[in-house]
């Protein structure tokens, strides 16, 4: 009967419908406000909606798509008045609905007002209107924007004392108020804010942005405005008998403190700090040492405290509090397909961020990666163990060639990886140096130079074997072989928080280069019976590899709760010289709890070529892959959130037997499609998430799936994660 899920499917979301009711739980002779409106006179110009609307009193609820919102309806399933079970949990899921408050119309008028006038919007005035539709209200604010004033001069008013009035001139090239700019309390505070941080840059410490007053004379010169710049030697909330000079700070005595109980080498410390006695004093340097202390992520707190010792002198006093220097943690992620085809993955690591007494950090990580199927032999099981020691310098430079906030770490790691499956057996050996850090607050940086390793396949099942010699492509794929090349991500973000709460977008890129050094050798290196040369008795590894991942979170709603994600993903990768195929671990694969959630880890692609049953466990990989994802999400109650995701995409090989289906030339052809839902779990510092994935198109057996479908084997998939998926 496969009618019955697209019954109860049916069943499940009628009632969530826009018809109905949203306003069943109101009080008796209340409204509820469905939407507020700003609205500008025909022909008019215009102010952007966006910055206004914040500042309307009471916020209408908020929307999914085209005025519809499930959980509204979900608040009205329950009983008015009533305190039963069904009752509570329906108000508890739910978003009650916002009752209108009349008399918070005339408040959010003064207080647009008051806004526009800030942007520079004098004389601007905004009326009101109330329009009832049954027991919904919506509220217009129209909006008649007053006059602008254009600058037509800018004059300049400065205290005498000292060499500030030097300094500040020298500035004055880089104003962000010039003539023939609006008029504006906004554009006003911005720029004393900007010059402050200048001037406190340049020495002044006792300076703020509460010692600038700006004028607007329209008076003296008839039909111009001319706009008094001044900068006085006392603040706005005090008179001229407290006027002090406005003079130039060096810095006094300077000390460090850190609790006993996190024993540290001081010369890390020195060399990290860079204020010196003698100094001007600098906003923008004392910044650098707290930039630099808190990267170490050793101590709970860094300040940077400044106190002055006399009228030029100020000390600086840096205090670092005692956090844990070591720990654990775990992780699990999981899935399951509707095959039957179970994954777990579980990560298990100790961390000591202070193991030398100087900030660095030793990780220790055992990762697993389990795959079976209930009442079957089909089984894959991976072990991995990996171990890295990071240096808080750049080895081989002094601290004092880095003037930024910023110094690049230096990183050696090792790991040991070892894969047992029906067809064969593995070991992969690691060996890895290099470098990462920051650039600015956004851009981070890793590079491997170089980056090594070794991969071994024993005990061979002889099926497979004979599989491997019949089939060249997918022989060179399974072979032991040296990979010896270099490495590096760049990675852009403009928010880099754990649980990002803000509008903010991504970049990510990574270049692999494999034995292009080696070849150099090529010459003297032994060579087996297909002419490859070798390294420690197997085949080096030649290859390029290129992977462009970005993305884009939008936020939008009250609080900005609610929020639509996109990503894309374009690789390629090509083999050449020693190499006609890419190591099988260097390939491209979509699937799993990060990637086409319809299907599980390495089992869609390439192309339309159909899965492959000479593998117990999912292997498709390509040396191409495009993937975009969309992913929707709001808050549902207390801690948990909801996501309805869309995705498309695929893996492709550059070189495919004529029969393939799996060939680039043909991607536009072959692109899968899923969609699914998902449930989180966000406790800020972390994210734990559970979603479903349901298969629409499959390139492989070329048709479209319906909810008749998605309930049978091989269709969905249940993916168990740690964090957002992008």
């Amino acid at each position: 009967m496969k009618c019955k899920p697209l019954i109860a499917l049916i069943c499940a979301i009628l009632p969530l419908l826009p018809s109905c009711s949203t306003t069943r739980a109101l009080p008796e002779g209340t409204y509820r406000l469905a939407e507020n409106r700003i609205v500008f006179p025909k022909n008019k110009e215009e102010v952007p909606k966006g910055e206004l609307s914040p500042y309307i009193k009471q916020r209408s609820n908020t929307y999914f798509l085209l005025g519809w919102n499930p959980f509204l309806n979900i608040y009205n399933w329950a009983v008015p008045g009533a305190e039963d079970g069904w009752s509570r949990f329906c108000r508890k899921i739910g978003q009650a609905p916002v009752v209108l408050d009349e008399a918070s119309i005339p408040v959010s008028c003064a207080n647009l007002e008051s806004r526009l006038r800030y942007m520079g919007w004098y004389n601007s005035t905004v009326d009101s209107a109330l329009d009832y539709r049954g027991r919904r209200a919506f509220v217009t604010y129209k909006i008649n924007l007053g006059e602008r004033y254009t600058i037509d001069d800018i004059r300049f008013h400065l205290p005498d004392s000292g060499e500030f009035a030097q300094d500040f001139l020298r500035d004055t090239v880089n104003l962000s108020i010039r003539r023939g700019d609006f008029l504006s309390e906004q554009s006003l505070e911005a720029e004393s804010v900007r010059s402050t941080a200048v001037m406190r840059n340049q020495g002044y410490y006792s300076f703020s942005k509460n010692n600038y007053f700006f004028i607007a004379d329209t008076l003296d010169t008839p039909g111009k405005l001319i706009l008094d710049y001044d900068v006085r030697d006392y603040s706005r909330n005090e008179s001229p008998l407290q006027a002090v000079p406005l003079r130039k700070f060096h810095i006094g005595e300077i000390t460090i403190e850190h609790s006993p109980d996190v024993p540290f080498r001081e010369e890390v410390l020195l060399g990290l700090n860079t204020l010196h006695t003698g100094d001007i004093y600098s906003e923008k340097a004392v910044n650098t040492v707290y930039s630099r202390m808190s990267a170490l992520r050793l101590f709970n707190s860094v300040s940077v405290e400044m106190s002055p010792s006399d009228s030029t002198t100020v000390d600086c006093r840096i205090r670092l509090s005692e956090s844990a220097v070591q720990g654990f943690k775990f992780n699990l992620e999981g899935s399951i397909s509707s095959s039957g085809l179970w994954g777990i993955s579980p990560k298990f690591s100790y961390f000591h961020k202070n193991i030398f007494h100087g900030g660095e950090w030793l990780n220790l990580n055992l990762n697993g990666n389990f795959q079976f199927k209930m009442k079957d032999a089909t089984r894959s099981t991976e072990a991995a163990f990996s171990t890295s020691l990071s240096f808080p310098k750049f080895l081989g430079l002094p601290y004092s060639v880095f003037k930024g906030p910023h110094i690049p770490r230096t990183e050696v790691g090792a790991s040991f990886a070892y894969q047992h499956r029906t067809e064969y057996q593995r070991i992969i050996a690691s060996l890895n140096y290099g470098y990462f850090g920051k650039i600015g607050d956004r851009y981070q940086y890793q590079f491997s130079v170089p980056r090594i390793n070794f991969v071994y396949l024993f005990n061979l099942d002889p099926s497979f074997e004979r599989i491997l010699d019949a089939n060249p492509m997918l022989k060179y794929a399974y072979q032991n072989h040296f990979d010896a090349g270099v490495g590096g991500t760049i990675f852009y973000t403009t928010d880099s928080d754990v649980v990002p709460k803000t509008s903010y977008s991504f970049f990510r890129t990574g270049l692999d280069l494999s034995g292009n050094l080696v070849s150099a050798l090529n010459s003297v290196l032994p060579r087996d019976g297909q002419g490859q040369a070798l390294v420690f008795g197997s085949p080096y590894s030649q290859y390029v590899r290129l992977e462009l991942n970005a993305g884009k979170v939008f936020r939008f709603g009250r609080e900005d709760e609610q929020a639509i994600a996109m990503r894309g993903v374009i690789g390629a990768g090509y083999a050449y010289g020693n190499s006609s195929v890419m190591p099988f671990e260097k390939q491209f694969w979509c699937g799993g709890a990060n990637s086409m959630r319809g299907w599980q880890a390495r089992a869609l692609g390439p192309g339309g070529d159909p899965v492959d049953y000479k593998f117990s466990i999912p292997s498709q990989t390509g040396d191409t892959k495009f993937e975009f994802d969309i992913e929707y999400r709001r808050p549902l109650f207390w801690k948990f959130e909801f996501a309805a995701f869309a995705e498309c995409g695929n893996v492709w090989n550059i070189r495919t037997e004529e029969a393939s289906w799996g060939n680039i030339r043909d991607c536009y052809k072959t692109i899968a499609f899923d969609w699914g839902m998902g449930l989180r779990l966000n406790l800020d510092f972390i994210l734990v998430r559970v979603d479903a994935g349901f298969q629409l198109y499959d390139p492989a057996l070329k048709t479209w799936h319906g909810p008749e479908d998605w309930f049978e084997k091989g269709f969905s998939c249940v993916h168990f994660g740690v964090g957002y998926p992008f």
